[in-house]
């Protein structure tokens, strides 16, 4: 994703995560027989539907709010870019691309788990973009993506 240079290039970058997320999600919806996992699975997409529309509105919010200084140095934005370009669903291919994922209930698990743990660090570092009054909403989807992994290791440790 090149060229990220206001807080709401970002913002836009968490929606993709998250319709990432949701296309991914309902993917395994479909193609999961074990009702618990297909349950988990549902529930997930309904929570990264919610985090969109709470980008949406941030996005809406804050406008174009430059970013600080330090962060249009090449070297942070080319790290935004990596945060970006490795995350486990972009690295899956296109929304097209994600609608056909096939794979056991372990390895949907486990791509999930690193889906996860890469939208989480990616929020992280996104926190410092917005203003301050804004960032307890990225803090509340942070906490949300930790219990969705934790709620995911659960599931692979069965």
């Amino acid at each position: 994703m090149a060229g990220i240079f206001k807080a709401t290039d970002i913002l836009l970058a968490a929606q993709e995560v998250e319709t990432r997320g949701e296309v991914f999600y309902n993917r395994l919806v479909e193609t999961t027989t074990e009702p618990k996992l297909k349950d988990l699975f549902s529930f997930l997409a309904g929570e990264e539907t919610k985090h969109r529309e709470i980008f949406a509105k941030l996005y809406e919010r804050v406008g174009e709010v430059e970013l600080p200084a330090w962060a249009e140095e090449d070297e942070y934005v080319d790290y935004l870019k990596f945060l970006l370009d490795s995350h486990t669903l972009f690295r899956l291919g296109d929304v097209d691309h994600l609608k056909q994922f096939m794979g056991t209930a372990e390895e949907a698990i486990e791509t999930a788990m690193g889906f996860e743990k890469d939208t989480i660090l990616f929020f992280v570092e996104m926190q410092e973009f917005v203003p301050e009054g804004e960032k307890k909403y990225i803090k509340a989807c942070i906490d949300e993506e930790r219990s969705h992994l934790r709620l995911l290791a659960g599931m692979l440790r069965k």
